[in-house]
């Protein structure tokens, strides 16, 4: 498809096609929008919808308020209406969507009344809006109402026109996806009649209603409101239309205004008219600035000047854009069709005529090809501004000189043209040779730009005429057909030298945007690695100060608090200090989440621009550049459009590093206040249970024994006698498990290891537990080839003895207890199982954790949950492992310990010899 207007061909745009690529296979939405209550929304919905069902829709009602309207209750009959769910809070019992059922039934449309509701608490989505986006992405098309005020982005303009800030809000966003917006609207005078009728609210409601909120004034606004939103999202659908399916505009439908912006003074009056006229054509409107190899001889001061102009531009509502192009009319023109633009506003050149006539007016070829577009051209302001002279200039100690660099290697280029000249000269043509100071030119053009080609292409005109056309070494030229020739070569060598060093600039250009590119997808890799945040923070100043080449502070407050004074946390060069004022102006553009200092609205002569590094959350920290090279005596330069561009994108990326580094910190202090709190929790849980419990029984024994001693005989002195003792080593035990624990997490125990006979650690640890496994029968099975042990004894005969408690507890009394051992390679193999319930598979990777109870349910069976986590603990410290699990041939917990084999020492006996 070509342009009939351009030329040009004209593809569909890519984002247009994706966005409709991304609502194949969704359902569509339609949206019912009102200016206010009462005008309406719900009627017409349900009107729509019985023209649906008659029309042989598949349709249901998932949620629709009546508000006791008659009327609108009469136009649900006949619809098919999905029963709501209930749901419980705070006593009350509130109906909700039951969005599973929708989708369990799965109509062709369905009717979602007030979008912007806030679900019951407990529901899967916390926003009505929520559940109708998950309707959408199952394919199912949605109905729905909504009123202006509740539009995210207008809430706080309703507010101040009605003085009530309405809490429910929807994102702009759903707003954005609708496929369809039908305004119902009636006049300010039908809506209050309709409020005195009791039609809205009840008759005492009303009256103040119309006092307030519904008054014509405010309705009136409300409309406008309401019809502008709808109008710009049809804009939207429209410019989608037209960029998918490559329609050339404009097409009229509505007004838009671009307004061209370059170097030359006085552009902020030319944007100061395109927005008065983009108010009186009630427009929307933007600037454009086209970026051509001519930008690359700017100077800083024009620079500045585009960059001031297009952020005036943002400060007065409309969007500014640089985009990269080789002639300026040709991509304006391109971008106004792409984006349906109706008017162009462009300043009327000031340059002399001779210089339009060689360089040509963008105005006049804008008028040329733009087609049915209108073009405004407004006389350009007057300014005493120097335009400085366009040559190639580079910058040192802050003067700007001229770099003759280039232009000695014209020459050279040149020389070497000469030289091979003469040296072809005995055996080709006149016009062979002048190829060769063409290349020259070419040379010079690739390697110095324009200026250095048409100096060279002067000197090779001049080198030609007096080394090689008669007669030689003068600049008189005796053949008619020579000077003919002569002019063809000089004009041939201006268009090859003039187009080489287009290609040249735009080569730069485009090398310089995919260094950018590569640099800021190597910093965000570099971001996706740094996990704290002092080396973020230095990793970003880097960055910036590198692709910026200025120097660069992050500053970050103390604390919490708004009021936080703010300190430097990373900067380069490292060296830099803020000195109070700078310090203060930071502050400022912190408390005020805007930016200040140099080139912002708020201090613009600082020496400093500070920004806020944003977030969905808001700012995380902020931002200080100085482009003139940290000096107090050099004023900084304003960024270019490209540099601010630039330096958002590292601020964006880096604020949401900050961000995830930050959260982590939360998480992991978090979970360390949760585990804290756990534990705090579990102990005071054990120390309520395993120390009371025993002193109960001690202390009523004890009492016991102080009143009734006397009355009591031999038999019942001795059971209470052995109660207290035995509830007393029962406490004592507990105490010896929190001694324990502590002295491990303190990192006290050190064990005192040596070869020991692991069949007296089980004697001795069975001895300890006689009393308590008396309920139980105790298998010890110790293979005969067993090795001495490396290890402590108190602590291996501790870690024996919880086990064997922790089997009593948990094993039905008669049961067995088994203790075995076995040789396996370099260690000892130690398993002691029990014939209980086991333990479940969701608990095993849990069970040596501190305070964990399997059974914590059953107070009576259920310890202090520290014994398998001393167990772990001891043998671990004397170089052992330990591991528990479920016996294979019936119920009942397993633990194996290994336990490593004292070195060089002899078998053991059997002991049964």
């Amino acid at each position: 498809m070509t342009d009939d207007q351009g030329g040009r061909d004209q593809r569909p745009s890519p984002d247009a096609l994706l966005r409709q690529a991304e609502r194949e296979g969704r359902g569509r939405l339609k949206i019912f929008l009102g200016a206010a209550p009462g005008v309406g929304k719900t009627f017409a919905m349900l009107l729509t919808a019985q023209a649906k069902r008659r029309d042989g829709a598949d349709l249901v009602v998932g949620v629709v308020e009546t508000h006791g309207r008659a009327e609108t209750e009469g136009l649900v009959a006949g619809l098919e209406v999905v029963p709501r769910r209930t749901v419980r809070h705070k006593g009350h019992a509130l109906a909700e969507m039951d969005l599973d059922a929708i989708l369990a039934r799965r109509p062709k449309i369905v009717l979602v009344d007030e979008l912007a509701h806030t679900n019951a608490p407990g529901s899967r989505h916390a926003k009505r809006y929520l559940d109708v986006q998950e309707l959408l992405d199952a394919g199912i098309d949605v109905y729905s109402t909504l009123n202006i005020q509740h539009v995210e982005s207008l809430n706080d303009v309703v507010a101040k026109i009605t003085r009530v800030r309405v809490r429910e809000t929807v994102p702009d966003s759903v707003i954005d996806r609708a496929d369809d917006i039908e305004v119902i609207d009636i006049t300010p005078e039908d809506l209050i009649q309709r409020l005195k009728e009791g039609k809205v609210y009840v008759p005492r409601t009303a009256e103040q209603a119309i006092r307030h909120y519904f008054s014509p004034g405010n309705l009136t606004a409300l409309r406008e409101l309401a019809l502008r939103r709808t109008a710009d999202r049809v804009d939207d659908q429209l410019l989608t239309h037209m960029q998918a399916h490559a329609i050339a505009g404009p097409w009229a439908a509505g007004e838009r205004l671009l307004v061209c912006i370059d170097q030359d003074a006085g552009g902020g009056a030319l944007v100061r008219y395109a927005r008065r006229q983009a108010e009186r054509l009630r427009a929307r409107w933007g600037a454009i600035h086209v970026e051509t190899s001519r930008d690359l001889r700017l100077s800083e001061a024009e620079r500045d000047r585009i960059a001031d102009t297009l952020r005036l531009v943002e400060r007065l509502g409309g969007e500014a854009m640089t985009i990269p192009g080789r002639d300026v009319a040709d991509a304006v023109v391109e971008y106004a069709r792409a984006n349906n633009i109706t008017h162009l506003v462009i300043a009327k050149s000031g340059r002399p005529r001779w210089s339009e006539l060689l360089h040509g007016s963008v105005a006049h070829s804008l008028i040329r090809r733009a087609g049915d577009i209108s073009v405004h051209v407004i006389a350009a302001a007057k300014s005493g501004d120097a335009v400085p002279p366009k040559t190639v200039r580079t910058e040192t100690d802050g003067r700007w000189t001229f770099d003759g660099l280039p232009y000695l290697a014209a020459t050279g280029y040149v020389a070497a043209a000469l030289g091979l000249g003469h040296l072809l000269h005995l055996a080709l043509g006149l016009s062979n040779i002048a190829l060769v100071f063409l290349t020259a030119v070419l040379a010079s053009a690739v390697t110095g730009g324009l200026g250095p080609s048409l100096y060279a292409c002067v000197a090779s005109v001049l080198a030609f005429n007096y080394f090689f056309l008669p007669p030689l070494y003068t600049f008189t030229i005796s053949d008619p057909e020579n000077i003919v020739a002569l002019l063809v070569f000089a004009v041939v060598a201006a268009i090859a030298s003039n187009l080489t060093a287009r290609v040249r600039a735009q080569a730069l250009t485009a090398r310089q945007r995919a260094k950018t590119t590569e640099d800021l997808y190597r910093f965000s890799r570099k971001l996706a690695g740094v996990v704290t945040m002092d080396d973020l923070l230095w990793a970003t100043a880097y960055q910036i100060a590198a692709m910026l080449k200025a120097h660069v502070v992050l500053l970050m407050p103390d604390g919490d608090k708004p009021g936080d004074r703010l300190t430097v946390r990373a900067g380069y060069p490292p060296e830099d200090v803020l000195e109070e004022a700078d310090l203060a102006a930071a502050m400022w553009s912190w408390q005020n989440n805007k930016p200040a200092g140099r080139g912002a609205d708020t201090l613009p002569g600082a020496r400093w621009l500070f920004l806020p590094m944003r977030t969905g959350r808001g700012p995380v920290a902020l931002v200080g550049v100085d482009t003139g090279g940290g000096e107090r005596g050099r004023k900084s330069g304003l960024l270019s459009p490209d540099q601010r561009r630039l330096l958002d994108a590292l601020g964006d990326q880096a604020a949401l590093a900050i961000e995830r580094v930050t959260l982590a910190e939360d998480v992991d202090r978090a979970k360390l206040a949760a585990e804290t709190e756990r534990l705090r929790s579990a102990l005071l849980t054990s120390i309520s249970h395993d120390l009371r419990t025993p002193l109960a029984s001690i202390l009523g024994s004890a009492t016991s024994l102080t009143r009734y001693g006397t009355t009591l005989d031999e038999a019942g002195r001795l059971d209470l006698a052995t109660n207290i003792q035995e509830e007393a080593e029962r406490l004592n035990r507990f105490i010896a498990n929190l001694l324990d624990m502590t002295r491990l997490e303190s990192g006290a125990v050190r064990p005192r290891s040596g070869p020991v006979d692991l069949s007296e650690m089980v004697g001795s640890a069975l001895e300890r537990t006689g009393r308590i496994l008396a309920g139980h029968s105790v298998e010890v099975n110790l293979a005969p080839d067993l090795p001495m042990v490396e290890l402590d004894p108190v602590l291996f005969e501790q870690v024996l003895f919880n086990l064997l408690d922790n089997a009593a507890k948990y094993a039905p009394a008669g049961s067995r207890v088994t203790v075995r051992a076995k040789r396996s390679g370099d260690a000892v193999e130690v398993q002691l199982m029990d014939e209980g319930d086991g333990i479940p598979p969701a608990d095993v990777d849990r069970i040596f954790d501190k305070f964990y109870r399997v059974h914590a349910q059953d107070r009576q069976r259920a310890g202090t949950g520290l014994g398998l986590a001393i167990c772990r603990g001891f043998v671990e410290a004397m170089g052992g492992a330990i591991a528990a699990g479920n016996r294979s041939d019936r119920s009942g917990a397993v633990f194996t310990l290994t336990i490593p084999a004292a070195a060089d020492l002899p078998a053991l006996e059997d002991s049964s010899s």
